[in-house]
């Protein structure tokens, strides 16, 4: 085989993965076990979590999935969690931090109705940035540390094409509704993903020496049923015309915690179809 691609290769290296019972978490599992890694999915929801597992033990047989029922904002959980892989593997080597509330057009999402900036409850504020910033902030505490002493690890923070512009709202609004009515995104979504690219450029500098990289990943657009007339909207907002597909991250999310990207830290990649270029 090539040297480059042996350079994707994570043989045996232990993956930690926050929501990994969701759309992209599912693309992160599988970039992992393509790169012939150990995923360790963490989420809310044990019964996701098999469900998914179930899923990938018939698509890759004989393989190792590890399932965990974690609140990442509970310190605690996450410290139970590490020593759990560490007397099992006695390493960590990579964290994917996923998890966030991410407020949809596709079914029902608490944080995405009709809510005006100057109501917006203050629960779903510190909800939004409790499990997208802190949970992230937590998770780099925990896990980094056992990377930090083994001098050698990759953390790459999920973040999005709205960590880079802000949400344009018209795609959400629909026609022959009231301005009150109307379909927001909210502010809390956005300053979380901006502050995942803060905290990826910190941590990339305070651990550049302690064999840890640490980047950012922006996924735009994914496509997941939305109906037509929003996916018509958004789409003219994309030079390439349409929304992306979910499998489409997949290579770039084994390029970001393989050796194949070593030389890289601090760095910001965004999968957006060009969207943020016009």
């Amino acid at each position: 085989m090539s040297k480059i691609f042996e350079q994707f290769k994570i043989t045996n290296k232990v993956c930690v993965i926050t929501g990994g019972a969701g759309l992209i978490g599912y693309r992160h599992t599988e970039a992992v076990l393509e790169g012939g890694g150990i995923p360790v999915l963490l989420d809310i929801s044990i019964e996701y979590l098999e469900k998914v597992k179930q899923k990938f033990e018939e698509q890759y047989p004989n393989r190792i999935i590890e399932i965990y029922e974690a609140n990442i904002t509970d310190k605690a959980c996450l410290n139970k969690i590490k020593d759990d892989l560490l007397k099992k593997y006695g390493k960590i080597d990579v964290l994917i931090n996923n998890a966030a509330n991410n407020p949809k057009m596709e079914g029902f999402s608490k944080n995405m109705g009709a809510i005006r900036f100057h109501n917006l409850p203050l629960e779903i504020w510190n909800d939004d940035l409790a499990v997208g910033l802190t949970g992230s902030f937590l998770c780099a505490q925990v896990f980094g540390k056992v990377m930090e002493d083994n001098k050698s690890g990759v953390i790459l923070n999920i973040s999005s094409d709205y960590g880079i512009i802000s949400p344009d709202q018209r795609i959400y609004m629909k026609d022959g509704i009231p301005d009150d009515q109307q379909l927001v995104k909210p502010i809390s979504y956005s300053v979380t993903k901006h502050g995942i690219i803060g905290m990826t450029k910190y941590l990339a500098t305070y651990w550049a020496k302690k064999g840890i990289r640490v980047n950012t990943l922006c996924p735009a657009s994914l496509y997941n049923g939305q109906d037509e007339v929003f996916v018509s909207k958004i789409s003219e907002l994309i030079p390439m015309g349409r929304m992306s597909k979910p499998e489409e991250y997949t290579a770039t999310i084994l390029y970001m915690i393989s050796d194949a990207s070593s030389y890289m830290t601090g760095a910001t990649v965004i999968l957006d179809g060009g969207r943020t270029i016009w």
